[in-house]
């Protein structure tokens, strides 16, 4: 079995690709006057959380690799690393991500790491940069685990969930409108993750993809962008702040108050971990259910539409 394997950090390299592509999508929107909207300082802190993202990998990254190459000495399989084997651990991957996505937005604990990547009140491509700085402590790394013990090489998972983020990069833009539709059928599209970043009732927990949008459509998470309703950027409940600490670490420090709070029991204090978003023991708060049947309630006609179905 083969220990080391090189590849590429891909994310790295594209970080040019990145700062190009950010300067061109501003030039246009001052350009065209269309197409998004840049604040200085909102566009300032992705940059800083995205910077702080990189710290963080550097400085704990080595937890995780280390763990993948404990599994990678334990499993007999040994897939090699063959152009169909890229592709196959490619797509596994983009599976493992909508899963990993999909608990971020309904596990309040995974959610205390992404829920910066929704904090921004604008759609640009700058936003695709405010990224975690505590994903480590959340332990979604072990769900890439089945992969490794599949046969796939450790640095193979890694360079394709790399491959993974720098397609991602491309969708977080209000520049680009509807593609064809044959791409939209299957693909993630700068449409479809712009109703995933919506704090409209429509859209809210829709849209899980990182590039097939295939998954969200067999799952039954999949809601289209309508052009009869703009999409409404950021949280439920705004945070109202730039401050990059706060925006990295406001919904862990939101979950120590709710566990140690007096006079709740130990269940309570473990849903206040697990249960989604929203979730209180004295039901007090809006979480997603609630917030999409009130707005039924207000809007009846919209029952069995995209996004209430």
């Amino acid at each position: 079995m083969t220990d080391q394997i090189a590849f590429p950090d891909v994310v790295q390299l594209a970080v040019p690709l990145f700062i190009a592509a950010i300067l061109a999508e501003l030039a246009w929107i001052v350009l065209r006057k269309r197409g998004g909207r840049y604040e200085t300082r909102d566009a300032l802190t992705s940059l800083i959380m995205g910077a702080g993202n990189v710290a963080s990998g550097i400085l704990l990254g080595f937890i995780a690799y280390g763990f993948f190459m404990l599994l990678w000495q334990i499993t007999p399989l040994d897939l090699g690393t063959s152009l169909p084997v890229i592709l196959l651990c490619f797509v596994l991957d983009d599976l493992r991500y909508y899963w990993v996505h999909r608990f971020g937005h309904r596990i309040r604990w995974v959610w205390a790491s992404h829920v910066n990547h929704h904090s921004s009140q604008h759609y640009n491509l700058t936003t695709a940069l405010r990224q975690t700085w505590t994903g480590t402590f959340t332990f979604m790394m072990l769900v890439r685990a089945p992969l490794i013990l599949a046969g796939f090489h450790p640095a193979l998972v890694l360079f394709c969930g790399g491959l993974n983020l720098i397609y991602q990069f491309w969708i977080h833009t209000e520049a680009i409108g509807r593609l064809p539709r044959w791409v939209e059928s299957v693909m993630n599209t700068p449409s479809h993750h712009r109703v995933h970043h919506g704090r409209n009732a429509r859209y809210l927990d829709a849209n899980y993809a990182g590039v097939f949008i295939v998954w969200d459509k067999l799952f039954g998470t999949f809601v289209p962008e309508q052009q009869s309703e703009k999409v409404d950027y950021g949280l439920v409940r705004n945070l109202g702040t730039f401050n990059p600490l706060r925006v990295a670490f406001h919904e862990w420090v939101g979950i120590f108050r709710d566990v140690t709070q007096p006079g709740i029991t130990w269940r309570d204090r473990w849903m206040y971990m697990v249960a989604p978003p929203g979730w209180s023991h004295d039901g007090s708060r809006a979480d997603t259910a609630r917030i999409k049947a009130d707005h039924l309630a207000r809007h009846p006609e919209d029952r069995g539409t995209p996004g209430f179905s």
